[in-house]
């Protein structure tokens, strides 16, 4: 896939944030007016239920009063079905009180944070740039983007302008894995996911709609994948990927027969069922609570690691299955998003 270079001659300025080692510190954007979030690309139904969540009038407390003003509708320029959603999806948003703007700067000058929710992944970066520009904090909706440098990219451009941004799907808080988190299994020896796998042709494989149970199976190992190996047919992919410490972490992609969400971890005290999907609210409070904080509840290395992980199955998929080591993989992207100029990087 050809990857697009962006040069944007801006210089940064002073976001009202600091850096720590983790990323950023918490505190409020110079200037921010309230709790007013904007939406880029209304070519997703993500777009429609995020906002239905938080303007309903009796949204509750976990939403902290933030409410979605403003929308700029264009999201992909040539996926089909994506397209054929826009106008649909800016009534809908409309009749909940959005404004609809002619541009992203216009839409920029309205809002306090960004809900980046453009389904193509291939134009997040050159969508993406303005925000940073601005100082908005910004969510980016799977995938973060269509190429594991523009990925890389997108998060050298939040450090650079420093203004933080993370990316997640809504798996990634499925009700089991609370049981996870909290120790009580134990430690975490291996685990499988599952969740459909529909394949865009402008995107690489997993990265469309596999990223789902992906995100789903770091969530519940970590990072330290080491390996990834892949089996493809037209129903049905199984990756597996050898992680530190000997632990083995599979994710298989539905394409036939009846499609789900879920998993199974295999822990030091218990098996625990992931349990079923339970809609995006889960994601929604941690959206805003990033949005008061500045502070990301997913690491960036995590989000990388997720989407190098993609590409190896992809590269092992063309290899005829053979075992494909992520460090290859992540060097080479780094060295393509190097090549990406954000001015001052």
């Amino acid at each position: 896939m050809e990857r697009r270079n962006f040069i944007r001659s801006v210089a940064a300025g002073s976001v009202g944030l600091t850096m720590t080692g983790n990323g950023f510190s918490a505190g409020h954007l110079k200037g921010s007016s309230g709790k007013r979030i904007g939406i880029i690309g209304l070519d997703t139904s993500h777009s429609v239920a995020f906002t239905q969540a938080l303007n309903e009038p009796s949204a509750g407390p976990e939403f902290g009063g933030w409410k979605v003003v403003a929308a700029y509708p264009r999201g992909s320029n040539d996926i089909k079905s994506s397209v054929e959603r826009i106008p649909g999806y800016t009534e809908d948003v409309k009749k909940l009180g959005v404004e609809i703007t002619g541009s992203i700067d216009e839409l920029l000058r309205q809002v306090d944070a960004v809900l980046l929710e453009t389904n193509d992944g291939r134009i997040h970066l050159e969508q993406a740039l303005p925000v940073f520009r601005a100082g908005k904090r910004m969510f980016i909706d799977k995938p973060i983007a269509a190429s594991l440098p523009d990925a890389i990219a997108i998060f050298n451009a939040s450090g650079y302008y420093r203004v933080p941004v993370f990316s997640s799907s809504s798996l990634r808080y499925l009700p089991g894995i609370k049981e996870i988190k909290n120790g009580s299994a134990g430690k975490v020896i291996g685990a499988d996911t599952y969740s459909p796998a529909t394949i865009e042709k402008t995107h690489p494989d997993l990265f469309w709609y596999g990223i789902h149970g992906v995100e789903a199976l770091f969530t519940v190992m970590g990072t330290g994948c080491k390996s990834v190996t892949r089996i493809f047919t037209e129903g049905t992919d199984l990756v597996t990927g050898l992680w530190n410490n000997e632990r083995i972490g599979t994710f298989r992609g539905i394409r036939a027969g009846r499609g789900d969400y879920g998993g199974t971890a295999f822990c030091e005290k218990a098996v625990v069922d992931l349990g079923k999907y339970s809609g995006y609210n889960p994601l929604l409070e941690q959206v805003v609570k990033f949005f008061d904080t500045g502070i990301p509840p997913v690491s960036q290395e995590e989000t990388i690691e997720i989407f190098a992980f993609m590409a190896a199955a992809d590269e092992s998929r063309k290899n005829g299955g053979r075992p494909v080591e992520i460090s290859t993989i992540l060097q080479k992207a780094r060295d393509d998003a190097g090549k990406i100029r954000i001015q001052g990087s």
